[in-house]
């Protein structure tokens, strides 16, 4: 996706002009500022931050139509870092918004942007994921760039419930490595196709639960009744 076609998609939605537009381009304006004095993005994607970023975050918000959340419920991004998707997703809508991220100079520039934007809605929590704790369960969970799906589920599953929705952009190992949480959860699990690189994908899990440890013991009871019927005159 171009730079052209990253703006021509958000134009599209209504998310080029107005409040939500500025917001953007005021975000993208204190990312690119920020970004000359800790590593926020890569040098090599500041050229291509509509299409890499902003459009790459946005795209997850319609994936919520449908889907039956407590409106009340917040949406927790873990390790939002330089505002993706959290900051993004808090531009285009005034759900609450829980930003959970631990490293302090991140957290500091987070701060700073919900406050020159107003986002009044936004709450940013400079703690670790495993730490997090919040009054009800998480409507919605996002992640992008934070951890191998299996570690990102231990590290953040009690901020959910069987009704969260989990929203995670992947590159191109994410089905393999939702083949490797299949075994230790289950859930609805769907792979969609993200719109910015034929490279990426959007893991969705709803219902999510721990699997059920196998039967050891039964196991153990079958095998001595078979070694008994084996063992039969």
């Amino acid at each position: 996706m171009t730079e052209e076609e990253a703006q021509g998609w958000l134009r599209e939605r209504g998310w080029w002009e107005g409040t939500i537009g500025n917001r953007l381009r005021q975000l993208v304006g204190l990312v690119l500022e920020e970004a000359d004095r800790q590593n926020l993005i890569s040098a090599a994607s500041r050229d291509s931050i509509w299409a890499r970023h902003l459009v790459d975050s946005a795209q997850l918000f319609p994936m919520i139509d449908g889907a039956r959340i407590d409106e009340a419920a917040p949406w927790v991004d873990l390790g939002t870092g330089a505002g993706f998707p959290g900051l993004v997703i808090a531009c285009l809508s005034n759900r609450p918004m829980k930003l959970v991220e631990v490293r302090p100079l991140r957290v500091d520039f987070l701060a700073r942007c919900v406050d020159a934007m107003g986002l009044t809605h936004v709450e940013v929590c400079g703690v670790k994921v495993e730490k997090a704790l919040f009054e009800v369960p998480a409507g919605i969970i996002s992640a992008r760039a934070y951890a191998p799906l299996d570690r990102l589920l231990a590290s953040a599953s009690h901020l959910s419930d069987e009704n969260t929705l989990w929203l995670l952009p992947k590159g191109r190992q994410g089905e393999n490595e939702l083949e490797i949480v299949r075994h230790d959860w289950q859930a609805v699990f769907h792979v969609e196709q993200s719109i910015t690189s034929p490279e990426s994908v959007i893991v969705t899990i709803q219902q999510l639960r721990r699997a059920a440890p196998p039967n050891r013991q039964g196991s153990h009871a079958g095998r001595k009744r078979s070694l008994r019927a084996r063992n039969r005159p």
